[in-house]
């Protein structure tokens, strides 16, 4: 019991002193920045709960300096007698908000229940090892939101199935390609493009009254949705290294995608100009179930968790019927209604924050992921690899697509990001005010003790 107690006061004091056992706590802080960078996390929250960590380790705010990259991570902790720098590589990016909610909270209950270092250590490496929603659930989510999509574009319920089962094929090529066969990611996007929208060209044959829309909506779990807000959020936070990074890598998905869906059209008879209507016809009721199952079915695509799965389901509702009460029945254009639905969703999601006790992040992704313009974008791929066949009203109608469609990405982008931005100052000083409380918790406890 004495061996115990010793053993408490010493970690309690380590704590307290900023450079005690340095490298060990410099590595704790990176491994933090690499698990949040790794798994989908903006520059703003990486900052955020670096710092975090490292006041919990007795380090102030003043001596650490944090410089941030898409692919390292460069921390220094230095005084007017001290200095250490430790870097760190973040060579794997994907989707995790499992794991970015579970570092965020891992943060707050190190002060909160006073862990030791080891304790931290410990608890962050269960989180890292933290599974994933099994394959087969993964892959059917993919077809149940794509299925879902294609019902907002206006589709029949036969045509939803088909496309459900096409992006499911998609999803497991991606997979089989990336992690049994090791294929580089942006390869196997456009393999599973490919696949996606092959399946997709067969079901036309089957029975449905919009034999095409599962062409649009087959490959949409493709989308970089999470990239390209990151991307905004750091350009707008000034983050611009990592920001402009992000932008690179959204555009190299894009293109992958982009490529192997080319591919599927040109071997198929699809002609969007003729097939599809723009402006589907269909309720409130519909689009609200649908935008619903289909925010919910990406938070399990994105590995969300359980808790946030109905709170992802509402906001794709919030979004869809926001943006066409603003496009269909106002007459303000898409854009405008895309942006806002999704800055809609986002101003409640920072208001939810303190409430479900996740990052902005992880609830406004999936509900903004149904706004995504298929129609305009499909246009636009179908007019680049026709181009010689089209009139030139079809080819400026194409290009009013492009432009169209560009528009509403942004608009998802800056209506996602915008107001957690505006909001920062004021989260900011209350995440200070919270962190500051708990830390003279641990320092009045060390007294009484």
């Amino acid at each position: 019991m004495q061996d115990e107690k010793t053993y408490y006061a010493e970690q309690r004091e380590l704590l307290r002193d900023a450079f005690a056992e340095i490298g060990r706590k410099a590595e704790l802080i990176l491994t933090v920045g690499q698990l949040l960078m790794e798994n989908g996390a903006d520059t703003t929250q990486i900052v955020r709960d670096m710092k975090r960590v490292a006041a919990f380790m007795g380090i102030d705010e003043a001596k650490v300096h944090l410089h941030i990259m898409f692919t390292t991570i460069m921390l220094n902790i230095s005084d007017e007698h001290h200095s250490h720098t430790s870097f760190r590589k973040c060579p794997k990016h994907g989707v995790n908000m499992k794991t970015i909610s579970a570092v965020s909270r891992l943060t707050w209950r190190a002060m909160r229940e006073h862990y030791t270092l080891d304790e931290f250590k410990s608890e962050l490496e269960a989180v890292a090892k933290r599974p994933r929603y099994p394959h087969w659930l993964t892959i059917l989510a993919a077809g149940t939101g794509c299925g879902s999509f294609c019902t907002l574009l206006g589709c029949d319920f036969p045509a939803a199935i088909y496309t459900a089962i096409s992006a499911m094929v998609g999803k497991f090529v991606q997979m089989q390609c990336a992690e049994r066969f090791g294929i580089n990611p942006y390869v196997s996007m456009m393999i599973a493009a490919f696949s996606a929208l092959t399946v997709a060209d067969l079901m036309h044959l089957l029975p449905t009254a919009t034999p095409w829309h599962p062409m649009i909506a087959a490959s949409l779990f493709l989308v970089p949705g999470v990239p390209i807000i990151n991307a905004f959020s750091d350009m707008l936070n000034t983050y611009l290294i990592s920001g402009t990074a992000r932008i690179l890598h959204t555009l190299i998905i894009i293109g992958a995608s982009a490529f192997g869906i080319v591919f599927a059209i040109g071997m198929s008879t699809f002609n969007p100009f003729e097939d599809i209507p723009l402006v589907p016809e269909s309720n409130y009721l519909l689009f609200a179930l649908a935008a619903a199952t289909g925010a919910a079915s990406f938070a399990i695509f994105f590995n969300v968790p359980k808790r946030l799965l109905i709170a992802a389901a509402i906001g794709g509702a919030i979004c869809v019927c926001t943006r066409n009460f603003f496009t269909f029945e106002l007459g303000m254009g898409s854009a405008v209604g895309t942006l806002a639905g999704a800055t809609l969703v986002s101003v409640l999601a920072v208001k939810a924050i303190h409430w479900l006790h996740a990052p902005s992040l992880v609830l406004v992704v999936p509900a903004v992921i149904p706004l995504v313009p298929g129609v305009p974008i499909y246009y636009s791929l179908y007019a680049t690899i026709n181009v010689h066949l089209l009139s030139p009203e079809d080819l400026l109608e194409a290009i009013q697509f492009g432009v169209n469609a560009a528009l509403i990405i942004l608009a998802i982008a800056i209506g996602a990001a915008a107001p957690a931005i505006f909001a920062n100052r004021s989260l900011s000083r209350m995440s200070k005010d919270k962190q500051e409380k708990l830390l003279n918790e641990i320092y009045e406890t060390d007294l009484k003790d």
